[in-house]
């Protein structure tokens, strides 16, 4: 799924080319993901407004309208946003909603699972926007003191932690993986067991390794703000390889159909039950939506 280093750049990109330019038409060929209003409130809406800015809020891309509303898109799992010129293209098959824009470009939403959220409200009234009040501060906004009282009051293992957007909000399973790396903290050590200098490694790794691949992916997606870029990540799904640090095989778990993956030298195993551990990837193929990240 699109995390933070992937929306800044897509939010960056299109503040470049879409601010103040007027929607001549909308079109919702598969507007199931559009939550609130109505796929033809949408369209209606839409047609003749223009967007005046662009923010990011956790995984949420929020832009601002000339007419007082508020387009939030979650991507979820599979949504992408595609930037097009409006007619030599062929549209993607599983497209969502196309915004006409009057310099002859498009904008487009397109699904393969139609998992996304999309809302357009009035900007006072995000409380049409389900569970958005309670997304937890931004993970690039986070003070260490913050960071540390809201670890205080959390039980259970760190991973499902950190991507828990009511804790911390924008991190998804493969950057994840990357910071708990980054700071040498085992995915399922439970945090209530943290030692002072893990959880400032932890939070210092937040920042770090977010603004490290925001520079990374803004070189690679360039106009293609629908690549998923993951190539360069240093552990996420390189299980069976050489860990970049130690050269210590990174290993793969599955658990509740996501994948884990780290490196047991560096991020040292805690004594627990058994979760099925082994080195390299997990045996079988993992399923579309236990490599999705």
């Amino acid at each position: 799924m699109p995390e933070i280093p992937d929306l800044e750049n897509v939010k960056s990109f299109l503040e470049q080319h879409i601010l103040g330019v007027a929607v001549q038409g909308a079109e919702t060929p598969r507007g199931w993901v559009i939550r609130y209003p109505t796929a033809l409130e949408f369209v209606r809406t839409l047609e003749g407004d223009a967007v005046q800015s662009i923010a990011r809020r956790g995984k949420f891309l929020l832009f601002s309208l000339r007419s007082g509303h508020l387009l939030a898109i979650n991507s979820m799992l599979t949504g992408r946003l595609q930037y097009r010129e409006g007619q030599p293209k062929k549209v993607h098959k599983r497209t969502n909603f196309i915004l006409h824009l009057a310099d002859g470009h498009d904008l487009l939403y397109y699904d393969q699972k139609s998992m996304g959220k999309v809302y357009l409200v009035p900007a006072d009234r995000l409380d049409l926007i389900p569970n958005f009040s309670k997304m937890g501060p931004d993970a690039l906004e986070m003070s260490l003191l913050e960071f540390q009282e809201r670890l205080r009051k959390r039980r259970g293992m760190v991973k499902p932690i950190l991507t828990d957007a009511e804790f911390i909000a924008g991190i998804g399973n493969a950057y994840a993986d990357e910071i708990l790396w980054e700071a040498r903290v085992h995915p399922h050590k439970n945090a209530a067991s943290l030692s002072v200098e893990e959880v400032e490694r932890l939070h210092s790794a937040i920042g770090s390794v977010l603004r490290w691949a925001i520079g990374i992916v803004g070189e690679e997606m360039r106009c293609d703000i629908d690549r998923k870029i993951r190539d360069f990540l240093r552990v996420h799904r390189k299980g069976g390889e050489p860990c970049p640090r130690c050269s210590h095989t990174i290993s793969e778990i599955a658990v509740r159909e996501r994948v884990t993956s780290f490196c047991r030298q560096c991020q040292p195993e805690v004594p627990q039950h058994h979760l099925g551990l082994r080195s390299g990837r997990a045996g079988g193929e993992a399923s579309a939506a236990q490599t999705a990240s």
